[in-house]
C-alpha cells in the first residue's frame, strides 16, 4: 500500500519550535519511505483559529522546505462530509443528543468521587445516553459501549505505535461517551479528524506524543465509521522551561525562519537526528536526514 503521511496544524498562531518538530518528522517519514506527504489546516474550532494564521504556517513550512505533494485542505469546508459521519452513526443507533452542560458532568462525577485530573476532561457518566429526561439537546455523542458490542470489539482496545510500542485504552471507561458534535455547534477534534484521514487516503500518522491519547477514540470511530486505521507514530515532545509540552499557551514564541537551516536543525537534533554537513543547503540538509530518519525509525508495514 502507498504511503500517504500528513501534517495537521490548528491555525491559532504561527508555528513554533515544537509544532516545526511534529510537522519534521511527519515529512521525513514520508519521505524515507519514497511516500506523499499532505497538510491539514484543522480550523473546524473557529474560536481559537487566527485570521491569516494558515497562510502564515504554509509560508514557515515552505521556507523550510516541507511542501506538501498535494492540494491543502482546510477542514471548515468540509462540514457536510462531517454531517454525514454522524447521521451514519444516528442510523446505527450509535450516537444520540446530550443535554448536559460540563459543570453538570463534573457535578456528576464529583458525586461519586471521581475529581477530574489537570488537562483532562470529565468522564461522561452517560446521563442522556438513555434519552434527555426533559433537557434541551446541546451536543452529540458516541455510544462507546454500544459500538464496542456491536462491533465486537475487544475491551481494552489495543494498538502498536511504532515508536512507544503496545498501548491500551479502555475507552468505555477512561474516556466515556466522547462527544462527536459540541454544544456550540461546532464539530470534535475526533470526528473531523477520522473523517478528514479516510479522505486524504492516510495510512501513517506522525505526531506529538501528547496526542496518544486521543488514539484510541479514533480507532474507535474508524471501526464505527467503517474506515481503515492507519499506522501510528507518536513522536517526543519539545516541552517548555515548566517542563511542560511547549505551545502558544506555555510561552511559545514564533517559529524564526530566518535562518531556516538553523530551525530545522534545532528540529532535528529534538529528533536525535545529526547534524547536517558544513555548507549544506537546505536540499542537502533534508536529503541527509531522510536518510538518518530511514535508519533510525521503525519499519512500515507495507
Amino acid at each position: 500500500m502507498p504511503y500517504i503521511g500528513r501534517f495537521a496544524p490548528s491555525p491559532t498562531g504561527p508555528l513554533h519550535a515544537g509544532s516545526l518538530v511534529a510537522a519534521f518528522a511527519s515529512w521525513l517519514d514520508a519521505r524515507s519511505h519514497d511516500g506523499q506527504w499532505l497538510v491539514r489546516i484543522e480550523d473546524v474550532d473557529t474560536p481559537r483559529c487566527i485570521a491569516s494564521a494558515d497562510q502564515l504556517i504554509l509560508q514557515q513550512l515552505a521556507i523550510c522546505g516541507l511542501v506538501p505533494d498535494a492540494p491543502v485542505m482546510w477542514q471548515s469546508q468540509r462540514s457536510d462530509a462531517y454531517q454525514a459521519a454522524l447521521d451514519n452513526l444516528i442510523a446505527k443507533g450509535w450516537a444520540y443528543p446530550c443535554g448536559c452542560s460540563r459543570k453538570e458532568i463534573e457535578d456528576a462525577q464529583a458525586l461519586i468521587g471521581h475529581a477530574r485530573e489537570r488537562h483532562t476532561a470529565a468522564v461522561y457518566p452517560g446521563t442522556c445516553r438513555d434519552g434527555l429526561n426533559g433537557k434541551a439537546a446541546r451536543a452529540w455523542r458516541l455510544n462507546v459501549q454500544r459500538v464496542i458490542d456491536d462491533s465486537k470489539l475487544d475491551t481494552p482496545l489495543a494498538w502498536h505505535d511504532r515508536l512507544l510500542g503496545p498501548q491500551q485504552q479502555d475507552v468505555a471507561t477512561e474516556v466515556g461517551d466522547f462527544v462527536l458534535r459540541r454544544a456550540d455547534g461546532l464539530w470534535a477534534y475526533q470526528l473531523a479528524v477520522v473523517v478528514d484521514d479516510a479522505a486524504q487516503g492516510i495510512t501513517n500518522i506522525v505526531r506529538g506524543e501528547d496526542l496518544t491519547d486521543n488514539t484510541a477514540r479514533q480507532i474507535l470511530l474508524q471501526h464505527a465509521l467503517g474506515l481503515p486505521t492507519p499506522s501510528y507514530m507518536h513522536t517526543p515532545l519539545v516541552l517548555g522551561e515548566n517542563g511542560e509540552k511547549l505551545s502558544k499557551q506555555n510561552g511559545a514564541t514564533a517559529l524564526d525562519v530566518s535562518q531556516p537551516l538553523l530551525a530545522l536543525q534545532n528540529a532535528a537534533h529534538a529528533l536525535g537526528l545529526p547534524k547536517f554537513s558544513d555548507g549544506a543547503s537546505i536540499e542537502q540538509a533534508l536529503s541527509e536526514w531522510t536518510k538518518a530518519w530511514q535508519e533510525m525509525s521503525s519499519p512500515v508495514p507495507r
